[in-house]
């Protein structure tokens, strides 16, 4: 993980951690395309988030939560979760 996007990873892991999301909306609000910007895929590749497959409204979608790892990285960096 790059330390300038620390920042940046801690607040998309606190967002999900306060409630899972559909990974469209996940995507909506942080995918881009710049090449220095890897939030997303830093935040996934450290294990601080998972996707799920699950029913909602009757279809199947991915929702993205945090994991252990991912509360543990707010805890250390004083964050709620």
């Amino acid at each position: 993980m790059q330390e300038n996007l620390k920042p940046l990873i801690l607040d998309l892991v606190e967002w999900v951690a306060d409630q899972p999301r559909a990974y469209e909306d996940v995507m909506d609000a942080w995918r881009t395309s710049c090449p220095r910007l890897t939030v997303w895929e830093d935040a996934v590749d450290c294990g601080y988030l998972t996707r799920d497959k699950a029913r909602c409204d009757g279809r199947l979608t991915t929702i993205v939560s945090a994991t252990p790892a991912g509360r543990a990285f707010l805890d250390q960096n004083g964050r709620c979760a």
